[in-house]
């Protein structure tokens, strides 16, 4: 594979492949940031890969009270699924054990679009006949009685069928702790963007995967291309400086998005140089037969 060289890091001359999902946007308030964040955190666990997920989940930003509807913390969070079906489940299931259940909680849509999902409406039915219905201009909550008072949701919320995940980037490294330190700064980059979140613990999945099995039924399984302890089995894609691999995964609303998100964690690894960083800058990709989005890594340098 041909190579360019930036700031002494070697990028390889390669694209990430993303597909299209669908996807929703929610604010999720309480009476102060921390219970907000307690409860985005619970509603976005168990939710890095659709694989074995049903969604892709996380966080997407903390909102200060003049940015959320009701005046209070709140955190905006996003939910991908691979169809609305799921993703309709996915929603109600996870607002409903993780967000009502959360102490002061409230929940509401945060992305407009032609098409909605249910979200109070299909929420409502656990006040057991107690639910009030509440409409401000154009706007329908709902008003579930709960034992610390109401519970306040948006009936509806947007559904995006434009959306994308699996945008990544794949960091290579001479030892595991610079190229976690490269791929912690790359999070951290990537995470002031907006629209865009990262699914995987803090952002960073050390089990990247391939397509695909030698065991019947198994729909994914170790990328060993990029394992370093396989670097002898004569598939390997590794250079015999690198010693560790970690890969960023991002799903994104919109496809510029996950563009500009990975244009600032590549900017953000080549910076770092690789003294005490990555060596290395690679994508993953399936020959551009997995999805249409395909974002070229010589494209995203400074």
């Amino acid at each position: 594979m041909s190579q360019l060289t930036v700031n002494g890091v070697r990028v390889d001359d390669t694209f990430a492949e993303a597909f299209g999902m669908r996807a929703t946007a929610l604010t999720i308030t309480a009476h102060n940031g921390a219970w907000a964040r307690q409860a985005a955190f619970t509603m976005t666990g168990f939710a890095t890969s659709v694989i074995g997920c049903g969604c892709e989940a996380g966080i997407d930003r903390a909102l200060d009270p003049d940015e959320t509807p009701d005046g209070r913390p709140g955190i905006r969070v996003l939910i991908f699924a691979v169809s609305t079906s799921e993703l309709q489940k996915q929603l109600q299931n996870r607002v409903s054990q993780c967000v009502l259940t959360s102490p002061g909680s409230a929940c509401y849509a945060a992305l407009e679009a032609e098409d909605k999902l249910k979200l109070g409406n299909a929420l409502r039915f656990f006040g057991d006949g107690w639910q009030l219905s509440k409409r401000l201009g154009d706007k329908h909550f709902w008003r579930v009685p709960v034992m610390d008072g109401e519970f306040v949701c948006d009936a509806l919320t947007g559904l995006s069928k434009t959306a994308v995940g699996g945008g990544n980037i794949i960091v290579m490294g001479a030892t595991p702790e610079t190229t976690l330190a490269a791929t912690e700064l790359a999070v951290r980059a990537i995470a002031a963007m907006p629209d865009v979140i990262m699914p995987f613990p803090g952002g960073i999945a050390r089990s990247g995967s391939k397509v695909g099995s030698k065991y019947k039924g198994v729909m994914a399984s170790t990328n060993d291309a990029y394992c370093p302890t396989l670097r002898g089995s004569g598939k390997s894609a590794l250079d015999s400086d690198i010693a560790s691999v970690l890969e960023i995964v991002i799903d994104g609303l919109t496809s510029p998005a996950v563009a500009a998100a990975m244009r600032a964690g590549v900017h953000a690894i080549l910076e770092l140089g690789p003294e005490r960083g990555a060596l290395r800058i690679g994508a993953g990709n399936y020959g551009g037969k997995l999805g249409p989005h395909h974002y070229h890594l010589r494209d995203l340098l400074p």
